[in-house]
Formats: C-alpha cells, sequence, structure tokens
C-alpha cells in the first residue's frame, strides 16, 4: 500500500467514527426528549437539566468543535442518567398513596388493636 492509499483508509475511518459517535449524540437527544414528558413531576432540577442538555447539544459553542460530538453524547448521557433516576423516582412517588406530603397528613395504615 502507498502512502496515498493509508491516508485515504485513515479518512474513511475517520469518517466512519464521526457519523457513528454524530448518530449516538442523535439517538441519545431523542431519548433526553422523551424523558421531557415527566418534566412536571421531575421538578426545577429535572427541567434545568433537560433544558440545558437540549441547548448544549444545539448550541454552536461546546468545549469541543461541533464537528467532535463527544462532548455533547457525554452531556446527553449524563441528563438522561440524572433525568432517568429522577422519573424512577417520581413513578414511585406517584404508586405510593399520600407520598410527597407531610408527614403529619401522610395517611398511615390503622393499627391494630388486641
Amino acid at each position: 500500500m502507498s502512502s496515498d492509499d493509508w491516508f485515504y483508509a485513515l479518512f474513511v475511518i475517520g469518517a466512519a467514527l464521526l457519523i457513528a459517535v454524530l448518530v449516538l449524540a442523535v439517538v441519545l437527544a431523542v431519548r433526553v426528549w422523551k424523558t421531557g414528558k415527566y418534566l412536571q413531576a421531575m421538578g426545577v432540577g429535572g427541567r434545568w437539566v433537560f433544558w440545558g442538555a437540549i441547548i448544549y447539544t444545539i448550541f454552536p459553542i461546546d468545549l469541543l468543535p461541533d464537528p467532535i460530538y463527544l462532548d455533547d453524547v457525554g452531556v446527553l448521557g449524563g441528563a438522561l442518567i440524572y433525568l432517568s433516576r429522577l422519573a424512577v423516582k417520581a413513578r414511585q412517588n406517584r404508586q405510593q398513596p399520600g407520598a410527597g406530603l407531610p408527614p403529619q397528613v401522610q395517611r398511615r395504615p390503622p393499627q391494630r388493636t388486641r
């Protein structure tokens, strides 16, 4: 192989990696967007993380230049993990009767008397 062949091979491999990372960033952005339907239950912190991740991904000024989507993938992945945990907590709170109420107001199961 000549040096030109190596150059083209490296170029094709680099382009394929960039496309793969771009596809991963798009997939993560769609998943973050889909978790947005739980924003009301996530509170203010969830809303900040959601919109911050979406804006960071779209905004052209990043830590790394835009053809390199590794920082975007990291931000979206972190946001997805955080939002998923908040969504699970919100779902658990909805399933428990009286959850989210002050301790004085929460229903307690009746105690048996002997």
